[in-house]
């Protein structure tokens, strides 16, 4: 017998029992972008290795430890897409949509990072990222928080999130931090642990993300951000605040908030969870004003924001506050063969009629009650009933399989009435 073939480790099926959860989240989130006259783009999975390596830099563990790259046939490197931002301004630069103009943009699919693999946390996972190019001002940047925070509401789980605030201020002001920082850390090396001395020689900054706590006593005396800001840094997160201020959003302003990578400037945020234990951000987002030239093209302000679908998942599963439908509205079934054929006519005249009815016809014979048990199992609201009595008065028998009600024979057109006064 042939060895039975397994998913790779880290990539997983969403099966059809959890498709559904899937499908409402994601037109949710299209709707809620449309609202905002955010427009799709739509990328390859498939990047030069390079596109990475300049945009996320490489010396970080995404480029030296995550990324699926290899050589193609021409033996040029390519890379399985790690984020979406890189590869939106390529399209963006690539296609002249950038430059001196204003775009909204958004994106949903895939993306690969090799990772240990946990729960919120796999090696094929779903991102839908939110970018706005040439804005300048604090005004875009409340709007995509304004946004996000208005589909934790209509998504149910509002509670369980917090967002954290901070601004990575001018490069020239975030520069003169780095040098305070990586002399405060150095006087503490002893103290370090060992991702901390790792990042301290490449990526200082990154030491304030650390979640061990042994580091937080020595992370508490760190010179703060803030106390570096330059002037319009300062107005701009003002700015930013007051508007959240007006609209009723709460946030925390957390001095320890930071991005790495160089081309991230002001403005960064997160919303995060104490629902999902160890992975406890669910969307982050900030201004990246640098990455525009970095990527060859003319320098253009940006800000956006990206969050993981499968953390959204589960966030749904425990809040438990989307009611997922039934895949099938009507279940058809034919009592003998003679019924087959009416009943299939039936059904497509009915598809035609109702476009948004979901019907289902009973396939592979069986008795009437095998068939009703299929149909019970569906999740159909109705059942519909063709045998040779109904053929013979050209009725059809309608059964109800969620309300105590009689069951009804009735004529097409009035089927059809039935039908259309009927919430599915």
């Amino acid at each position: 017998m042939a060895k039975q073939m397994q998913a790779i480790r880290g990539m997983n099926d969403i099966l059809p029992d959890q498709s559904g959860l899937w499908q409402i989240l994601e037109m949710t989130i299209r709707n809620l972008v449309a609202g905002y006259g955010y427009q799709e783009i739509r990328m390859p999975i498939v990047e030069q290795t390079e596109l990475f390596k300049r945009s996320i830099g490489e010396v970080t563990d995404i480029v030296e430890k995550e990324m699926y790259t290899f050589d193609d046939r021409n033996g040029d490197s390519l890379t399985l897409r790690p984020e979406g931002t890189a590869s939106c301004v390529r399209a963006g630069n690539q296609h002249g949509l950038l430059y001196n103009q204003q775009q909204r943009l958004w994106y949903m699919g895939p993306m690969f990072r090799h990772e240990r693999p946990q729960k919120g946390r796999y090696r094929q996972f779903h991102q839908v990222g939110v970018e706005a190019f040439g804005f300048d001002g604090p005004d875009i940047d409340a709007e995509l928080i304004l946004m996000t925070a208005r589909l934790w509401r209509l998504l149910g789980i509002s509670e369980h999130l917090t967002l954290e605030l901070n601004s990575l201020a001018s490069n020239e002001a975030r520069a003169e931090y780095r040098a305070a920082l990586t002399e405060f850390l150095r006087s503490h090396e002893a103290d370090l642990d060992e991702d901390s001395l790792r990042r301290l020689a490449s990526n200082p900054l990154r030491v304030l993300d650390s979640k061990n706590p042994l580091m937080q006593d020595v992370l508490a005396h760190a010179p703060k951000l803030s106390e570096y800001w330059d002037n319009a840094s300062r107005e701009h997160f003002s700015q930013l605040c007051a508007r959240l201020d007006a609209a009723g959003i709460a946030y925390v302003h957390n001095e320890r908030l930071v991005r790495g990578l160089d081309y991230y400037n002001r403005t960064v945020f997160e919303w995060t969870t104490q629902s999902l234990g160890a992975q406890g951000t669910v969307c982050a987002g900030g201004r990246y004003d640098g990455l525009v030239a970095q990527l060859g093209g003319k320098a253009t302000t940006a800000v956006g924001f990206a969050m993981g679908l499968e953390r959204l998942v589960l966030m749904l599963e425990l809040a438990d506050t989307l009611k997922v439908p039934a895949p099938v509205d009507i279940y058809i079934a034919a009592m003998g063969e003679a019924a087959e054929l009416p009943a299939t006519q039936i059904a497509e005249s009915l598809r035609d009629a109702l476009p948004t009815l979901r019907v289902q016809q009973h396939c592979g014979g069986g008795n009437f009650a095998k068939q009703l048990k299929k149909a019970d199992k569906s999740g159909a609201k109705l059942a519909l009933i063709l045998g040779e009595q109904e053929i013979l008065e050209q009725t059809i028998t309608v059964k109800f399989l969620r309300e105590d009600k009689p069951q009804a024979t009735l004529s097409y057109q009035e089927l059809l009435k039935l039908l259309q006064s009927t919430e599915f």
